[in-house]
């Protein structure tokens, strides 16, 4: 009896501190209770396209405006582009090692090729066509970059680098997915392609919700439906994130009936082949953009939007919202615990504790 009592204790202890252990794992991984956010700039501006260089905050905003602000030197840079009397809008942005690139929307479309110290800008692309409005920018890597935009005729529109971004063509009609009549993209928050490893996902909306996936860096598509509410021009997938190439979790809603919460999020774990509706009914309503926590094994999950900034640490199932600030468009996370958003008129840090 004794034996076996003293055996007993001994497994209750081992499982004390397994038990013990997982919550620390649990904790460390994204179990967040509240947020400290410090303004890091204002402005009048808007903001839907940031992109982590170092240091360094890249946006790119609105009256041909585009910038960085350094973390270190807690300084902003800012520079204009003119391009005779043009109102440029500048909603995606992406980087190389060498460069920072980014992409108007709306006709004429111009990407411009920008020096790291902001200071020189040279016009690498530009398309003209009444049709023509680019939506988000990506790179694979240094060499290999990708952007689309709304469709011109009847399938995705993209174009491509493979030179580093010094030059871009268009995919020819014949390799891309096409598109149902009234199916489009939105240029909320540069979240609209996303690229892990040589894996690419583009999201769409308006008539039909769907997600374009492609495993070799766009040299082949295939379309995948998904719930996420469709059917009128401002409704479908506004935002998408990945947290591996098997992970995901598309957002967004009815842009025009912000606080409906139905049909507006929805998670895969088989790359985007199949989705599944998650918290229907709760949390937040429209979504503007979805990032995954890193290192949180995909548990942990931030949102902003409409409703304000929203956080999972289960995957989406459960949600607690940090702030009501409903001004903020884009969001990126430096590291496991901080994030710089930015918006209306501001960018900030968001510090998760």
């Amino acid at each position: 009896m004794r034996k076996i009592f003293a055996t007993i204790l001994f497994f209750s202890g081992l499982c004390y501190v397994v038990a013990q252990s997982l919550n620390k794992n649990k904790i460390k991984s994204a179990d967040f209770s509240s947020v400290q956010i410090d303004t890091i700039f204002q402005d009048q501006i808007s903001i839907r396209a940031i992109a982590l260089d170092h240091d360094k905050i890249w946006y790119a905003g609105d009256k041909n405006r585009y910038g960085f602000y350094d973390l270190k030197s807690k300084e902003k840079f800012e520079n204009t582009i003119a391009e005779g009397s043009l109102k440029i809008e500048f909603r995606s942005i992406a980087k190389t090692t060498n460069y920072v690139y980014i992409l108007s929307v709306a006709n004429p479309a111009l990407l411009y090729q920008i020096t790291k110290d902001g200071k020189k800008f040279q016009l690498v692309y530009q398309e003209k066509n009444e049709k023509v409005f680019y939506d988000s920018m990506q790179f694979w890597n240094d060499r290999d970059g990708i952007a689309v935009g709304d469709p011109i005729t009847d399938r995705l529109t993209i174009i491509k680098t493979n030179d580093g971004g010094k030059t871009w063509n268009k995919l020819p009609d014949g390799k891309l997915s096409k598109l149902f009549e009234g199916e489009a993209h939105f240029a909320a928050s540069n979240t609209n392609i996303i690229v892990k490893d040589n894996n690419t996902w583009i999201v769409s909306g308006g008539k039909k919700s769907r997600v374009f996936y492609s495993p070799d860096k766009g040299s082949s598509w295939s379309a995948y439906e998904t719930p996420i509410v469709q059917g009128k021009q401002m409704t479908g997938i506004f935002t998408a994130d990945f947290y591996d190439a098997k992970k995901g979790f598309i957002s967004g809603g009815n842009y025009e009936l912000p606080n409906q919460n139905s049909e507006n999020k929805a998670v895969t774990n088989d790359g985007g082949k199949t989705w599944k509706l998650i918290a229907d009914n709760q949390a937040f309503g429209y979504a503007s953009c979805v990032q995954y926590v890193p290192k949180s094994n995909g548990k942990g999950i931030v949102v902003v939007g409409a409703s304000g900034l929203y956080y999972s640490s289960d995957g989406g199932v459960n949600w607690v919202q940090f702030s009501k600030d409903p001004s903020l468009y884009t969001i990126r996370f430096v590291d496991e615990t901080t994030a710089i958003a930015a918006g209306s008129n501001k960018m900030i840090r968001i510090h998760f504790k």
